[in-house]
């Protein structure tokens, strides 16, 4: 039998219960329990932002979608409501938590929870965001949370900014990974080579109309990446702005969606440029460019890592060997290798 862990502890392995699957009834109703009578605690908040609404997507996430209500009713400022999509959960606990969510009437905010069949991510987005009034909507995944001042700053910026059609933040990875990431934002230059904003972001409802919402043909990653870059090309003004500060607590899994599409990122990538062809067009030397600085980037740290190590006597790794026996030509591949070797001949 598995002992009672207490406080963050039992949080802890209720975490990786649920992202094995596995679910211990003793320890999600504890769990509920516990992230519902933070909710409540937030019942007396009057800071409401009346021109936000919410929209969380959820699919077969347990008490991970309490966390992400809750994050949202202790925020500064308060979205007017939440939209709970949930797309075709079959887990029963998952089912079972989102019934009882509906049947709280003393909510800080008010919550409302469609059901659809499973769709994927860009349909539940486009769901959510359609039955949404108010001119800005913040869009969240299930499985992350906010710190309390995301609402605020992240609005805050957009209202400053009338050509943004988009914001959010950077952000603090858990689970898997501890780190603080921070993406640039920027215009359409900037988003052609790589995805410059977070999933979890507020976005102008009419900038989402003119362009069309989520890609629902696109289930395989990358659909935020696209999405952004409808959003920008509705105007040769339109940019996308990031809060300096970590907002988003970011889940990390081995497994998640995100890892997985890594798999198929050129295939979807040339989805993209396909279908964004005017934008690569008008902007050619901007998306090549923005490609080489990254990967000038990456191989400038491969190349410190394993300069490094031979100066501290360490053994490299075998591939790394196999690149010095034979680098690549004409990517800088060889001038690294050259770099690299020259350390022998130091005195």
């Amino acid at each position: 039998m598995v002992p009672k862990p207490a406080g963050e502890v039992r949080i802890l392995l209720v975490y990786r219960l649920v992202g094995d699957c596995i679910f211990c009834e003793e320890y999600e109703a504890a769990r509920t329990l516990e992230l519902e009578g933070k909710i409540k605690m937030d019942k007396n908040r009057d800071c409401f932002g009346a021109d936000i609404e919410a929209v969380i997507t959820s699919f077969n996430q347990g008490t991970m979608i309490l966390e992400a209500v809750e994050s949202l009713c202790a925020q500064t400022l308060l979205p007017k409501k939440i939209i709970i999509v949930d797309d075709g959960s079959k887990e029963e606990n998952s089912i079972r938590i989102l019934k009882d969510m509906e049947k709280k009437a003393d909510l800080p905010v008010p919550v409302m929870i469609h059901y659809q069949e499973n769709r994927g991510v860009s349909s539940a987005r486009n769901t959510g965001i359609k039955k949404t009034l108010a001119p800005m909507v913040l869009v969240l995944d299930g499985d992350d949370k906010l710190e309390p001042e995301f609402t605020e700053y992240v609005s805050q910026l957009l209202r400053d900014n009338p050509s943004m059609v988009a914001a959010s933040s950077r952000m603090q990875t858990f689970g898997i990974l501890d780190s603080i990431v921070c993406p640039a934002g920027g215009n359409i230059s900037s988003f052609l080579s790589r995805n410059c904003c977070p999933a979890t972001h507020i976005l102008r409802r009419e900038i989402f109309e003119q362009c069309g919402g989520y890609d629902e043909s696109m289930r395989s990653g990358f659909e935020d990446w696209d999405f952004f870059l409808s959003m920008i090309e509705t105007s040769p003004e339109a940019w996308i702005g990031i809060v300096d500060k970590p907002l988003i607590q970011y889940r990390t899994a081995p497994a998640s969606s995100n890892i997985k599409s890594m798999d198929k990122r050129l295939e979807i990538m040339r989805f993209m440029i396909e279908k964004h062809i005017s934008s690569y067009h008008d902007h050619l030397a901007d998306a090549l460019l923005g490609i080489e600085t990254i990967s000038n980037l990456r191989l400038y740290h491969w190349e410190n890592e394993v300069t490094h190590a031979i100066r501290s006597h360490q053994e490299i790794s075998r591939l790394s060997k196999e690149f010095l026996e034979s680098p690549t030509y004409g990517d800088g591949g060889m001038a690294s290798a050259v770099r690299i070797a020259s350390i022998g001949e130091e005195k």
